[in-house]
């Protein structure tokens, strides 16, 4: 994954995604297997208090939100930064998409299928699709758009959601056969066919992600890397289109006639307007400058909610942590790790120095995940964490790992994206482990292309992370700990994981799958692979008169559904 990384960072949080499956019939149904695992808490739609049938659109359906970081990339083929969904939700959408429940429906594909053992996979288009300049798209475009991610110069940072399930994907990365000898193939115009290598309960799930979105072939060979920095160029297919682009400052997105549903699409105008600071973005909000803004500072919410002044809360799937460089010294010692965990104050970190909506976390894997009927993180361990920091065992850990009171333990580099809530953050934990383990830390911030960049190279010792799952499915952050796997930043390795990890992805049987899952899960958190902090939920901002608009447990923000009511 790229994973995604993080807005969950950004939040103080984290974001992460939701999924149900689907398996196989000629319609969209509920998965055969796994499938009939879902979320907990899948999506939240912004409040809408009062009867819709009772109020009346205004007569101009335009809005402005207020976006908080601008991503470094909109190409869906390309980044998995996660500061760039509102453009991909919104301008695009794959096979499949979300609903306001947070389950998956039918998008461009209007009905799917697949094979009994699970490895094979046709999705049938709707009749008529169109990108947003008026012409057709069909499965070759999907065809395209998959080997475009498998092409190396493309640099996709989600290669390996495409790359490790679809037969003969890394061979086609690596040069060794041709693209007809990959598993996507365009069975007819309307007719798209995956097959993967292994069995893949949660397939369905898998193309919600951008990566599986389609491209158009001619604007980007007319523009190379270009053809997302001007509003002709950047051609998609989603419910909206980008007509304006005003670099670090603005992007208008208009509605797209040419969307297969652009007749259920209210909201004619959304801009995207950057304000870095919270701070002023909250009052240009209050003001009635703006209509919504992505977030919120944690000082403010307490008042926001008191004053019930347009504030929005989302359930999220996904953990904020801290990225130990496990192939460093000393972190790659298990026992320093449990140390600096034991050290810290998760609860004086969420109510008072964060102000956060959150549950202290001791494990990187995320509550939300539910098979018949029970979260699999349900009866965990706590794995000798708590919330409340322990710095007698934190000593004692660090002691056996060579390093009594401290002495001869190096200084801690911890490193944070520039964010006020997170360099709140950053700043306690320094101070909770210097105070509690008798070692030094300094502490270092960049903006987020810098920092991110650092992360993936490796130039880090401890870094502020945050994950939210692409979709709902445990798949989803398990191959952040696998070895060598793009998203393991953390570059933390475990034979037995892996294996673990090798069984899960073709497990079939639900009960199973929970069960190997919760191996995986024990491998890592015994380890202390990572030093999770917290889970916890969402906050944005919209006026009591927009209306339609939800996120799912991803974080992803749809306008599709929005309307502006008349005040």
């Amino acid at each position: 994954m790229k994973k995604k990384v993080s807005l969950l960072l950004a939040l103080g949080l984290v974001c992460t995604t939701v999924l149900s499956g689907c398996g196989g019939g000629s319609t969209p149904t509920e998965p055969q297997t796994i499938a009939d695992a879902t979320t907990e808490a899948a999506g939240s739609e912004a409040s809408t208090e009062g009867t819709e049938a009772a109020d009346t659109l205004a007569d101009v359906q335009e809005m402005t939100f207020v976006l908080n970081n601008e991503p470094n990339s909109i190409d869906p083929t390309v980044t998995s930064n996660s500061f760039a969904t509102p453009f991909l939700a919104n301008c695009f959408e794959g096979l499949v998409t979300y609903d306001e429940k947070g389950e998956v429906v039918p998008g461009n594909a209007e009905s799917w299928e697949s094979n009994d053992d699970l490895t094979q996979f046709t999705f049938h288009l709707r009749d008529g699709l169109k990108w947003s300049d008026g012409s057709d798209l069909t499965a070759e475009d999907y065809v395209y758009s998959a080997l475009r991610v498998l092409t190396p110069s493309t640099t996709a940072e989600y290669l390996n959601m495409i790359s490790d399930y679809v037969v003969n994907g890394k061979e086609y990365y690596d040069g060794t056969v041709s693209a007809e000898e990959v598993g996507v193939k365009a069975l007819d115009d309307k007719t798209i066919q995956y097959t993967l290598k292994a069995p893949c309960p949660y397939f369905v799930d898998l193309v919600s992600m951008q990566v599986y979105f389609p491209v158009q072939k001619a604007t980007i060979e007319a523009n190379g890397d270009k053809w997302t920095a001007s509003a002709e160029a950047y051609v998609s297919n989603g419910p909206f289109k980008v007509t304006q682009i005003n670099m670090g400052e603005s992007y208008v997105l208009e509605k797209n006639d040419n969307y297969w549903d652009a007749e259920n699409v209210t909201l004619e105008k959304l801009t995207y307007r950057y304000i870095l600071d919270l701070s002023t973005a909250l009052t240009a909000f209050e003001n009635n400058e703006v209509d919504g803004v992505r977030m919120v500072s944690s000082g403010d919410i307490a008042r926001l909610k008191a004053e019930k002044a347009g504030l929005n809360t989302a359930p999220i799937y996904g953990t904020v942590y801290y990225n130990f460089n496990c192939e460093k010294e000393p972190y790659n010692n298990p026992l320093v790790r449990k140390a600096l965990n034991l050290a810290i104050d998760r609860d004086a970190i969420i109510n008072n120095v964060a102000q956060l909506d959150a549950v202290p976390a001791f494990s990187f894997y995320a509550p939300g995940y539910v098979v018949d009927g029970k979260d699999l993180t349900d009866g965990r361990s706590d794995f000798g964490l708590s919330s409340t920091a322990n710095p007698e065992e934190a000593k004692k850990a660090l002691a056996e790992a060579g390093y009594p009171d401290g002495e001869g333990f190096p200084t801690i580099q911890l490193s944070f994206y520039s964010d006020d809530n997170v360099k709140k953050i950053a700043e306690a934990v320094k101070e909770m482990w210097e105070q509690n383990l008798g070692i030094k830390v300094e502490v270092s911030s960049a903006d987020w292309a810098v920092f991110y960049s650092d992360v993936q190279a490796g130039n880090y010792e401890v870094a502020a992370m945050g994950w939210g799952a692409d979709y709902i499915n445990p798949m989803s952050f398990l191959p952040l700990m696998y070895t060598d796997d793009i998203t393991n930043n953390a570059n933390y390795s475990n034979p037995e994981y892996d294996a673990i990890v090798d069984q899960i992805k073709v497990e079939k049987d639900p009960e199973k799958f929970g069960e190997l899952v919760k191996q995986a899960d024990e491998i890592v958190s015994s380890e202390y692979g990572v030093l999770p902090l917290y889970y916890k939920a969402e906050n944005y901002l919209l006026k009591d008169n927009i209306k339609g608009v939800y996120m799912t447990s991803s974080s992803n923000l749809y306008f599709k559904n929005a309307k502006v009511m008349a005040k």
